[in-house]
């Protein structure tokens, strides 16, 4: 008998979904049968293939947002744009690989040419994540499909009726049901899919901790693909900031959207001692008015659960770990009900705190770090061993340059929240927030591989150097 796999709502705790848990080496075994055919297409059959899913997405447009908000417990309105944002990938895809890796010939010496044209690897593996579970597979999905390759793809275990509904979309569109395979279950599922032969490369969004496991199991297959988008702790700094309220709305955005479930969410607020106190006043006054509610609800919420009880017992305890080293609350990690992953938005100051953990608190916790000079600000942005976002609001140019240079992340912003990263610009971080894959518009970088060919229409060829005179030979 087959182990099902169950999806429940986080906002009721309600059964949403149920199926059964998949095989990852005849999912596989069936993708790499599938290949060859797809990869055979030409550029403008899957282009035009793909433009047909974006059209399928758009029909099913509700039913996609009602299913993301339920599984996920994000409000709906933020559901809506995630489905916006898959039809949205197809048209910045095509664009990007258009761009990134477009054939070129050169002419060489003699009446040669240079050719560098692109293969796809083969059959990618694609691990998503729960957080936007249409929207960042699909990210990994459609350059991959639209270079040649073929997918077999493992929602997260939280999420797998979105990732369900999202490959029905791309059999709907008429693409092969060999070339995209939905593998459902948990962790033993996705380390079953990573460590199969039949595999040519793994895409990977997620947690650190995860990312890291996966770097170690392939170390002993240098020639297969790793992309690897993982977290962060960023910081976001505010730094004579001549709009205060506008500086608290970026904080409480980039803190708390999405439940805080975001690898772009700010973590660290650092600002100078002079003007934080009046900053922390106004975020307070944005926090009261923070609707926390079922993603459904009247009027519509800010933010709704975490993904599930477990999630929400682990930040109650990190959250209280901060306070026994002395952390000072300014807004409680509030749990209106146990049985239930509703957390409302905190505030808490680690100034000064020793041994401060460096680690992604993913949920809506922000940590107030006060700061003498400017100096130090940078300094405390990089005391971090993650490096994917960091943000700063106020200032003047010089320091923002300042701010940019020195500051090690991926994504760099001014006078803008740290998330909300826009698709048709590369995505990726430096030390444990990524492997220097960045994905979003540089997919197509690691969607397909480049080949550079010498080429002649007749073979001439001779040896100038290093051979005798043939009228020297003895015959």
């Amino acid at each position: 008998m087959s182990d099902i796999l169950v999806s429940t709502e986080p906002a009721t705790g309600a059964q949403l979904w149920s199926g059964e848990v998949g095989d990852a080496a005849a999912e596989v075994a069936t993708a790499r049968a599938a290949w060859p055919a797809w990869a055979a297409q030409s550029i403008a059959y899957r282009s035009e293939a793909l433009r047909r899913f974006a059209n399928v997405v758009r029909t099913r447009e509700a039913q996609m947002a009602d299913l993301i908000a339920r599984e996920t417990g994000k409000p709906l309105w933020e559901a809506r744009t995630e489905v916006g944002a898959v039809v949205g990938k197809v048209d910045i895809s095509i664009n990007a690989y258009s761009e990134r890796t477009p054939t070129r010939r050169m002419e060489a010496a003699l009446g040669n040419k240079i050719a560098v044209r692109h293969k796809p690897h083969g059959v990618l593996a694609v691990l998503g994540p729960y957080n936007f579970p249409a929207h960042l597979p699909n990210g990994h999905i459609v350059p991959a499909l639209l270079a040649g390759n073929a997918v077999v793809f493992k929602p997260s275990e939280k999420t797998p009726a979105t990732g369900a509904l999202l490959v029905d979309c791309f059999h709907e569109a008429g693409i092969p049901e060999g070339v995209v395979r939905l593998l459902t279950g948990g962790p033993d599922q996705g380390r079953a899919l990573a460590s199969q032969d039949g595999i040519d490369g793994l895409l990977f969004t997620g947690s650190a901790r995860a990312g890291m496991a996966l770097h170690r199991q392939f170390a002993d297959t240098p020639h297969k693909l790793l992309a690897l988008e993982l977290g962060g702790n960023n910081p976001l700094v505010v730094w004579n900031a001549k709009d205060v309220q506008s500086a608290a709305v970026i904080a409480v955005q980039s803190a708390y959207l999405s439940a805080g479930q975001r690898c772009t969410a700010a973590r660290r607020l650092i600002v100078g001692e002079r003007e934080a106190d009046a900053l922390v006043r106004a975020i307070l006054k944005l926090l009261d008015r923070i609707i926390v509610g079922h993603p459904h609800a009247e009027p519509a919420p800010f933010m709704g659960p975490v993904i599930d009880n477990a999630a929400a017992d682990h930040l109650q305890e990190r959250f209280l770990g901060l306070m026994i080293k002395g952390a000072r609350v300014l807004r409680r990690l509030d749990r209106p009900r146990e049985d239930l992953p509703f957390l409302t938005p905190s505030l808490i100051d680690v100034t000064g705190i020793d041994s401060l953990p460096d680690e992604e608190l993913f949920g809506p916790v922000l940590q107030l770090i006060r700061v003498p000079d400017f100096d130090a600000a940078i300094d405390e942005a990089n005391r971090t061993r993650y490096g994917l976002a960091a943000s700063l609001v106020g200032g003047s140019p010089e320091l923002y340059d300042k701010f940019w240079a020195n500051v090690r992340a991926g994504v760099i912003n001014w006078n803008k929240p740290t998330n909300g990263a826009p698709s048709n610009a590369p995505f990726g971080g430096v030390g444990l927030s990524g492997n220097h894959r960045p994905s979003a518009f540089y997919a197509a970088d690691y969607s397909a591989y480049p080949v550079t060919s010498s080429e002649a229409e007749i073979a001439r060829a001779s040896i100038g150097e290093g051979l005798r005179d043939p009228n020297m030979l003895e015959d």
